[in-house]
């Protein structure tokens, strides 16, 4: 312990209490780290499991069958993601076989592997058993852990990566072991193949440590050693990046425009829906816990600078994510160490089943477009209905003359429903999508020649003025998502040649 009554790092020692924190929050650097609970492995292991039972139910996402599309042409990078999440999709779709099951069996996993990586950040923060079993089981039973595991998406490695990072900042703060600033220059060269936001975590965290120390962790050759490692494994990705005019910029503007006024205005309330309204109290414990502690104050400095971040930017709420897994974790260390530990236990109990609720496919399908979870939740009610965009598209095609159909093509205003029609035209009997949206715009117009286009998405205002003539052909039923309400047009005859056409086809959101 210092002069200033601040300890530096490690573990507790046995008079700590079942939590294993002091009551200072503080931790004693070189001390030997508590033995992980098996109730944390158990608690992962159940997590996978649970998730692996429920992941047949509803359906394909609409992310899911874009980058399902998106991994069958392999490529260093995609104009609207990095290709880690794709790359994810084909290699499971291989193995497994295609289906929505096979695709959420790595998401599964992650999950699990989530549960283990949060209860060792509690440990790391000298959490003892109650510790780690609470941010165990308090990360297995929040919102965004549970959608992340669900669904093949973005987020899911995403908050892996990221906690695997965090993981290695500690060991790299309390501790001084700076062999960590090796792992994570790793692990960040490989998490800038899902997303650039790990830039953000980085330097929000670089931030703190500037402001509030611990300085000299900052002269550890290893550490510029492991930015060079970050480097080198992502140079891949940011030679694609400068070579297409930075299209994680384009797209990251293109998002702002088209979302940024309503996630700032949802930006504060999700920070307590994403794990939980329990588990953001947690998280407010976290916080000051890391405040009080020089050697990760800068941690505690890195989670407001990085909402200023996200509010200015117009980013999405769950961006903060990973933040608010090491503000629970921390918070956990304390938490266990509380007098009402009981009714906290109970309350988090509850919050288990709300969060299952909204965020597993528990209710009946058929019946998710009248409750408030389709509204609360985007993963679920984009969940439902995906194959009907193909079955009922099949319909209007095949009512087509045969002389027209031979030579039609589907033209998909976004990437779900272009990911839909494509997964679902061999059964259905298709011909091939095209689509003006974020990626699949860069893979080019439909053939020259091409005089008949089953729109599905475009407005048909707009199609008028690309087309000779266009008829309705129905809209999109029974969804409870965006594509309910859809119009579905056959266009004949283009004004113009596909390749002067298509510029004006191109949009990012």
């Amino acid at each position: 312990m210092t002069a200033d009554n601040e300890v530096t790092g490690g573990a507790p020692a046995a008079h700590h209490g079942a939590g294993g924190a002091s009551p200072g929050g503080d931790v004693r650097t070189g001390a030997p780290l508590t033995r992980q609970p098996r109730a944390v492995v158990a608690i992962a292991g159940a997590t996978v499991a649970v998730l692996l039972a429920v992941s047949p139910w509803y359906g394909y996402h609409r992310d899911e069958l874009y980058f399902r599309m998106l991994g069958e042409r392999p490529r260093l990078g995609y104009f609207d993601t990095p290709p880690l999440t794709p790359m994810i999709a084909r290699v499971s779709t291989a193995i497994f076989g295609d289906t929505v099951v096979a695709l959420r069996i790595v998401p599964a996993l992650c999950a699990g592997a989530l549960v283990v990586l949060v209860a060792l950040a509690a440990r790391e923060l000298s959490g003892g058993r109650a510790a780690q079993i609470l941010a165990a089981a308090g990360t297995a039973t929040s919102v965004l852990p549970l959608l992340a595991g669900h669904s093949l998406l973005t987020l899911t490695p995403d908050l892996v990566l990221w906690s695997a990072i965090t993981l290695c900042l500690l060991r790299v703060l309390l501790r001084g072991d700076g062999r960590y600033w090796l792992w994570t220059g790793a692990l960040c060269g490989i998490a800038a193949y899902n997303r650039d936001l790990i830039v953000v975590l980085l330097g929000c965290v670089g931030l703190g440590v500037l402001v509030a120390g611990p300085r000299e962790v900052l002269r550890d050759r290893r550490l510029w050693a492991g930015a060079l490692l970050a480097l080198v494994i992502a140079s891949p990705n940011l030679l694609y990046q400068v070579t297409h005019d930075w299209p994680q910029f384009q797209m990251a503007d293109a998002l702002r425009i088209d979302e940024g006024a309503d996630n700032r205005v949802s930006f504060l309330p999700l920070q307590i829906v994403l794990l939980g309204p329990v588990q953001a109290v947690i998280c407010v414990a976290g916080w000051l816990r890391l405040w009080r502690n020089r050697r990760v104050r800068s941690l505690a400095i890195a989670y407001p600078v990085a909402c200023a971040l996200i509010l200015y930017t117009g980013g999405r709420p769950d961006y903060a994510g990973g933040f608010l897994l090491y503000l629970f974790a921390a918070g956990c260390v304390s938490a266990a160490g509380w007098r009402w530990r009981r009714a906290l236990i109970a309350a988090l109990a509850v919050n288990a089943v709300v969060a299952v609720v909204v965020a597993l496919p528990v209710i009946p399908a058929a019946s998710l477009g009248g409750t408030p979870v389709a509204a609360m939740n985007e993963v679920a009610s984009e969940s439902v209905g995906m194959r009907d965009v193909a079955a009922q598209t099949a319909r209007v095609v095949n009512g087509l003359p045969a002389a027209e159909r031979a030579g039609a093509v589907l033209l998909a205003a976004n990437y779900g429903e272009a990911g839909a029609l494509h997964r679902w035209a061999g059964e259905f009997g298709l011909p091939a999508v095209y689509s003006g949206h974020n990626e699949l715009w860069w893979w080019g117009p439909p053939p020259e020649g091409t005089r008949v286009v089953v729109s599905v998405g475009y407005p048909p205002a707009g199609l008028a003025t690309v087309f000779a003539r266009c008829a309705p052909a129905g809209t999109l039923s029974g969804m409870p998502g965006e594509e309910q309400g859809v119009p579905i047009t056959v266009c004949h005859d283009p004004v113009q040649p596909w390749r002067e056409l298509w510029p004006r086809m191109r949009h990012y959101s």
